[in-house]
């Protein structure tokens, strides 16, 4: 028996049972089944399709980003890098921002100077302002109208913007005579992205692209020949519908002091002189409230007075700008002294002099520091009343916000001690305990020290002086840069050291959270005795490779692992 046979024995019906199923299938039923066979092959063919385009799509994108698509390219940075000017001096200015758009801060500086081989300009090749005078009718048309002669007097000074990545010249111009003021980083000045305003003698205002260098206007501000402008400018609303930001310059004349508004956009004379009717002051600060209401606040010996922009600008106003009006604050307005025309901040300390007034920002809103010779105070920026004080006598720098703690402000202040030594002293904002402090001597210079933000929410502390405790020791003087970071509350990192006058320090991220660096302007101390002039940007993570490791307790651990601790460190643009 062959092997169909028995297979037919063992499963009688299965060939039978296949047949009669097959039998018994009608033709419509056949063709639905065949139809829903065909529907899932399509199905399955289009999912197939679907999933071979998508994942050739998904290639060709990553192929063109790759070989394509030019990736943005990050201009490379120099890690350090310098450049002098000879026969040279300076003016305590320096500012970096993003001049030629490539995403890395630049540097923007004061030369004086009568050495033209410096640069491919002289003090010739610019129009200035000279004085001239229509005759004052009371009509916007009849106001002062500037005249021009050619050029400057040797020396001049010139406005110098460097590269940050490699200190080549972006541009340069001149600007005056001599310079009163500098400010740079004003947003829409001129109707462009970001501008300088330039105060010069003979006493005018001028208005610079950053990122080109042109002058944008030219404006007589005052004919008083003996008129001294006083810094910073005072940005205010527009108020002559150009939608362009105007502002208010404030100068004395003979110890009075006086206001003039000027308009952002081409420079006009907005306001003429204006008396304030008060004595001349040491300075002055501005200061905004909770409520966007700004403040203007002078202040000379141990006296602070407050007035709004709004007080300012409506002293004299002409008919047609009446109806401009400026944000106050309820809570300072119902302060004001309606018998002195300003609003009178009393510490609760009143011995020493003013030196500095500095916003702190707090949790809710802007609190006021206010430092004196002998004590430093802590305001409520909008109560007004004392938060604390502490005697810090004999300031010696201008202080410096950063973070010893995370994410809580403190303040580092510097205050002499006598013998050529200083005491380091970071306080914290909130209630004013000391946090840390340091003794160490002074050095040549004592420039203001400086912080950066870091990654762990924390600042590094920037400052100069010397720990060399051995007097004996005949050593040439010189100024020490000591980096501080508050994990490491025993340890100082020593980066760099100079023997030559440092007329300007800051610490700078030169691209948005990295590119950690500082800039030093170093030179003759005066503009009247003219000499070598170096503006420098160095970048700590050099400093820090070579640093000299300082340990103020007993050493804990490795030098080098202290060194790698401050290079892996991170930064960031945290504002302060």
């Amino acid at each position: 028996m062959d092997d169909k046979d028995i297979d037919t024995e063992i499963h009688p019906l299965k060939n039978n049972d296949g047949k009669f199923q097959e039998s018994n299938v009608t033709d419509p039923e056949k063709e639905t089944v065949s139809k829903k066979q065909s529907g899932l092959s399509r199905l399955s063919r289009c999912r197939t399709a679907a999933f071979f385009s998508a994942l050739f799509l998904c290639l060709a994108v990553v192929f063109a980003f790759s070989f394509i698509i030019p990736c943005p390219v990050r201009p490379y940075s120099q890690r350090t890098w310098i450049a002098q000017y000879d026969s040279a001096g300076t003016f305590g200015f320096l500012s970096t921002e993003d001049v030629n758009q490539d995403k890395v801060k630049d540097v923007i500086f004061l030369v004086k100077t009568d050495n033209t081989s410096n640069f491919n300009v002289s003090c010739m090749d610019k129009e200035r302002p000279r004085m001239q005078r229509t005759a004052e009718t009371g009509s916007r048309s009849d106001r002062r109208l500037p005249s021009f002669a050619l050029g400057f007097q040797s020396p001049c000074t010139f406005l110098v913007a460097l590269s940050g990545t490699n200190g080549s010249a972006l541009w340069i111009i001149p600007v005056a005579d001599e310079v009163q003021l500098a400010e740079c980083g004003i947003q829409n000045l001129g109707g462009v992205k970001s501008g300088c305003l330039i105060i010069g003698t003979p006493y005018f205002a001028s208005a610079i692209d950053s990122q080109t260098g042109k002058q944008l206007w030219t404006e007589n501000t005052s004919t008083e020949a003996n008129a001294v402008v006083k810094g910073p400018v005072v940005k205010i609303p527009d108020v002559n519908g150009d939608d362009i930001q105007d502002f208010i310059l404030i100068f004395t004349v003979e110890n009075e002091l006086r206001i003039v508004t000027l308009s952002g956009h081409r420079g006009d004379c907005l306001r003429k002189d204006i008396s304030i009717g008060t004595r001349e002051q040491a300075g002055h600060h501005i200061f905004v409230t909770k409520t966007g209401a700004q403040y203007v606040l002078f202040y000379k010996g141990d006296v602070i007075e407050g007035y709004s922009i709004n007080n300012l600008y409506s002293r004299n106003v002409e008919a047609e700008s009446k109806n401009v009006a400026f944000n106050q604050d309820p809570d300072w307005e119902k302060r004001f002294n309606h018998s002195g025309g300003y609003i009178p901040l009393l510490p609760v300390s009143s011995s020493g002099d003013v030196l500095y007034l500095i916003t702190v920002p707090g949790k809710y809103y802007k609190n006021l520091l206010i430092v004196k010779s002998e004590v430093s105070e802590l305001l409520d920026g909008q109560k007004l009343n004392s938060l604390w004080s502490l005697n810090t006598s004999n300031i010696i720098s201008k202080p410096a916000l950063g973070y010893f703690k995370k994410n809580l402000l403190s303040v580092i202040i510097e205050v002499g001690i006598g013998n050529g030594r200083k005491k380091v002293i970071i306080i914290e904002s909130n209630s004013g305990s000391i946090q840390w402090q340091l003794e160490m001597n002074v050095g040549i210079s004592n420039p203001n020290p400086a912080t950066l933000s870091t990654g762990d929410h924390r600042s590094i502390f920037l400052f100069w002086g010397s720990l060399n405790m051995d007097t004996n020791e005949t050593m040439e003087p010189k100024d020490n840069l000591y980096m501080f970071h508050p994990t490491l509350p025993n340890v100082l990192l020593e980066l760099n050291n100079r023997t030559e006058n440092i007329v300007m320090f800051d610490a700078v991220l030169f691209e948005a959270s990295r590119h950690a660096c500082y800039v030093l302007l170093m030179g003759p101390k005066t503009t009247e005795d003219p000499g070598i002039l170096s503006v420098s940007k160095r970048k700590l993570k050099e400093d820090i490779t070579n640093g000299k490791v300082i340990w103020l307790t007993k050493e804990d651990i490795s030098n080098q692992k202290i060194r790698d601790y401050f290079f892996k460190m991170r930064y960031t643009s945290h504002p302060k």
